[in-house]
């Protein structure tokens, strides 16, 4: 339940009277004296109501109500009206003013407009709430492409943890997208705005991997020209993506172990510390704690990155991805070649898609899918079958087919049967076995 109230009145007697009130009524009030200052402090998305006089000095409370409306239309806002200015206050609500209450009133009155304001708002912001989470669904949808199960717990995953100050671990073969899930929970998070940094930990020398992290002071060591900022000092407020942290040399385990417990960092020949504000996301191929027993891990390290873990599956298991990626992929590599379209996939090379187990993963999809936007002959995308037998093959096949007329008709199971040939009864068995509903594929408003 909302409690928040601005009050905003010149006389120090009303604001006094109204926070004596509004307080002992389990209210949370801010004062202010001037219009001004509470537009200049006024949190945007405010969830709360504004309590304004009209005839203050300076900008008065028609102003008030002016720029709060500017900023946000739906912000409930009463005002307090001697008994001259009714008229005019009548005319304010027709202006977008929630109330209005006539000087002297009563706090039974006051408590009463105020709740049903608050009410309002908080109707208002709920709402708003379901809307954005539906845009960024869309937005992640979008992003990570895919109807998979796996897919679809992946995005519900990342939904949750975009917003929570929690480091996270991506697990995942090569080529199964780590870095565009660390992406995304930077892009869908508080931390938007500020700074993504991706470092492969693997592609650093060992030799730079201090000052390419840390930074340094002039003269640090030989070479050391002037100082330099390092990657995690400039990602402060941000996220750090450190790509196949397996391979991070054990001191500078030990030292990023320290900003992660302590929020500070030292450039290399510099006694001062410097506080950062860092969420970390790590990605690996292998357990880090196989690879802590091993030796080859800080076991303190992998606990402290492994407050999260998400888990990518392979492109193998989840099959029924691959037309869907390969569409997008071969699209956006025609766009980027400046054709209008792509050649289409007989049944015999989608079964080929289907069947290959893709050791790559989606890079390797994506590359087969550019080649196949060039026109080249079948053969750039007749990979050679994987482990499936042939029903599983078959199976992947029909799914993909029956996925297809389902888009292609938006969901109307008549438009399904006349291009499939199958009968209603068939086809139900069908879409239940591979757990499809027409209501996916139905175009909404």
């Amino acid at each position: 339940m909302l409690n928040s109230v601005i009050v905003v009145d010149d006389e120090a007697s009303i604001r006094t009277a109204v926070e004596q009130w509004l307080s002992l009524s389990g209210f949370s009030v801010q004062l202010f004296a001037r219009a001004e200052d509470c537009l200049a402090q006024l949190p945007q998305h405010f969830p709360g109501v504004v309590i304004s006089d009209v005839r203050m000095p300076g900008m008065d409370g028609l102003q008030l109500l002016e720029r709060l409306q500017a900023q946000d239309p739906d912000l409930p806002v009463i005002l307090l009206t001697g008994h001259g200015d009714v008229p005019m206050a009548v005319e304010a609500m027709r202006n977008g003013a929630y109330d209005f209450l006539e000087k002297p009133f009563t706090p039974q009155h006051l408590l009463g407009s105020l709740r049903r304001a608050l009410d309002k708002r908080q109707l208002v912001l709920e709402n708003r709430a379901l809307h954005q989470q539906a845009d960024l669904k869309e937005r992640l949808q979008a992003t990570l492409l895919g109807m998979s199960q796996g897919l679809q717990q992946l995005r519900r995953q990342v939904l949750e943890l975009a917003g929570l100050p929690v480091n996270v671990l991506i697990r995942g073969e090569t080529g199964s997208g780590k870095e565009r899930v660390a992406r995304c929970l930077h892009d869908f998070g508080p931390r938007a705005d500020k700074p993504f940094v991706a470092l492969n930990c693997a592609a650093i020398p060992e030799a730079l991997f201090e000052a390419e992290l840390f930074g340094h002071e002039s003269g640090a060591f030989t070479g050391a020209q002037g100082k330099r900022i390092g990657k995690l000092e400039y990602a402060n407020g941000g996220t750090v993506f450190l790509d196949e942290i397996e391979s991070m040399p054990l001191a500078q385990q030990a030292k990023l172990l320290r900003v992660i417990q302590e929020h500070k960092l030292e450039r290399l020949g510099a006694n001062q510390s410097i506080s950062v504000d860092l969420r970390i996301i790590a990605a690996t191929k292998p357990d880090l704690l196989d690879e802590a027993r091993a030796g080859r891990f800080r076991e303190d390290l992998a606990y402290r990155l492994n407050v999260a873990e998400l888990r990518l599956a392979p492109l193998r298991e989840r099959r029924e991805d691959i037309p869907l990626l390969f569409e997008h992929f071969a699209r956006t590599a025609a766009e980027r070649l400046g054709r209008s379209s792509t050649p289409p996939l007989s049944g015999a090379q989608l079964a080929q898609l289907l069947a290959h187990d893709w050791p790559g993963n989606v890079r390797e999809l994506a590359n087969a899918a550019e080649r196949h936007a060039l026109g080249l002959d079948s053969s750039s995308i007749e990979v050679a079958p994987g482990g499936q037998s042939l029903s599983e093959q078959m199976e992947a096949f029909e799914l993909q087919c029956l996925r297809a007329a389902l888009r292609q008709h938006k969901g109307e199971i008549k438009g399904v049967m006349e291009t499939l040939q199958l009968p209603r009864r068939t086809l139900n068995e069908k879409m239940q076995r591979h757990g499809l509903m027409r209501e996916d594929f139905i175009e909404r408003e």
